[in-house]
């Protein structure tokens, strides 16, 4: 009896360490079938639009990517229509309009950073589509339970005061994209563990529809 006692207490203990480091990341579905149409229209493939250079990290959420995109076809097709026709190697550094749209690509060729010298950011209007197509830059995404603002939205970006040990940390290279919505709090163009610093990423702010 005490045996079962003493292994219910350790589960019970467990459980609450796990959920406690669990933390919140970004945007949960508890509708199941929901979740289940978007990771089968994201394997179909529709969305890609002869575009095969790269495929959503692991940190996507597949259920906000597909909400979005059936929200907003225009823009994301035109999105990945442009990808999939530019070499985004040989292009320009700067600002590029994306063809029948209000969207622009930034074309960045810049530096990673230490972390502490990284600002944290998310934005309410937009959606942040990052595709590093030259070296490694690294992502966090950050806690929202252990994060809080230190300032407001300006004009459409937000900062925060976060805990570094709570974060998650990626690398992104030439074989996959991110999109970071508002719900996913993040940091870009963090110094990865090689001695090559040097990116280029492109970026497109897309309309976040409600």
């Amino acid at each position: 009896m005490k045996k079962r006692i003493f292994c219910a207490i350790v589960c019970m203990t467990l459980t609450v360490f796990a959920t406690a480091q669990s933390g919140y990341y970004t945007r949960e579905y508890t509708d199941r079938h929901k979740v289940r149409q978007a990771r089968q229209w994201l394997k179909a493939g529709s969305w890609r639009h002869d575009f095969h250079k790269a495929d959503p990290h692991k940190s996507v959420n597949i259920t906000e990517f597909y909400e979005q995109y059936e929200k907003n076809p225009t823009q994301w097709k035109a999105l990945f229509r442009w990808l999939a026709d530019t070499d985004l190697k040989a292009i320009s550094a700067g600002k590029h309009p994306i063809p029948g749209t209000q969207l622009v690509a930034s074309v960045e060729d810049s530096k990673n950073e230490p972390l502490a010298k990284r600002n944290s950011e998310s934005h309410y209007h937009h959606i942040d589509f990052q595709y590093v197509v030259g070296g490694t830059e690294r992502f966090a995404v950050i806690d929202h339970e252990t994060s809080t603002p230190k300032d407001q939205y300006k004009p459409d970006v937000i900062h925060y005061n976060y805990d570094a040990g709570r974060a998650r940390f990626y690398d992104s290279t030439a074989d996959k994209f991110f999109i970071f919505f508002p719900s996913d709090w993040h940091i870009a163009k963090i110094e990865n563990d090689g001695y090559n610093q040097d990116i280029r990423v492109i970026v497109i702010k897309v309309d976040y529809i409600d």
